[in-house]
């Protein structure tokens, strides 16, 4: 059951996911593909929409076409988290655009979960009822917010096709999780070793500063 409580329009801090080398088994996990990007907090209620980075900086300026589409959403106040992506023409994710701060006009939210809808605090809720409840919110929303899918099942295969496809990798999830901020063992994030980021990582450290 949904709490209905007052969300001040302020930063909240995101969950994170735990690193492994291994990808969890079993019914009660749900798999996603990581894209990459950076992890942005999104807000609107009756002050506007406002973009966060996962410490908490600023970002509205910075993406006008996630900011119209959350805009255009029919509802007086939500807040999501997901992730800013740029794609490349094969519509893959592409960082280096994204870094490069001149496609910022064509910055999407790859949208994953739903925290607060209009005025419903739903992190109590079990992640299978977020994301049926934001998949069905952004049915009809605008290019720059788009439903991030997960796919059930045997989350080896969807690692595989993701590492084939040169993605970043995937982030699997307990269905039954609530959300809570900060690091968690009910989201584990699986990273492609041969992709983009990967090897970023190794060459640079921080790479990605939020």
């Amino acid at each position: 059951m949904s709490i209905k409580t007052a969300m001040p329009f302020a930063f909240i801090e995101p969950c994170l996911p735990t690193p492994s080398a291994h990808v969890p088994a079993g019914a009660m996990w749900v798999h996603e593909i990581k894209h990459d990007g950076y992890r942005l907090i999104v807000r609107r209620d009756g002050e506007g929409v406002r973009l966060f980075t996962r410490r908490g900086h600023d970002w509205t300026a910075k993406y006008p076409h996630i900011v119209e589409a959350m805009a255009a959403l029919g509802a007086q106040s939500m807040t999501l988290d997901g992730e800013a992506v740029c794609c490349g023409a094969n519509g893959v994710s592409d960082f280096a655009r994204l870094h490069s701060q001149t496609h910022n006009d064509s910055v999407f939210l790859y949208a994953f979960d739903l925290l607060q809808l209009n005025g419903d605090d739903l992190r109590r809720e079990p992640l299978e009822v977020r994301k049926a409840t934001l998949q069905s919110l952004l049915r009809t929303a605008k290019p720059g917010v788009r439903y991030n899918e997960h796919l059930d099942g045997d989350g080896e295969i969807v690692f595989k096709h993701a590492c084939k496809l040169g993605l970043e990798g995937i982030v699997s999830k307990r269905r039954d999780f609530p959300y809570r901020s900060g690091r968690t063992k009910g989201w584990i994030k699986i990273k492609n070793p041969t992709s983009a980021a990967m090897l970023r990582m190794t060459k640079f450290s921080g790479a990605k500063p939020d």
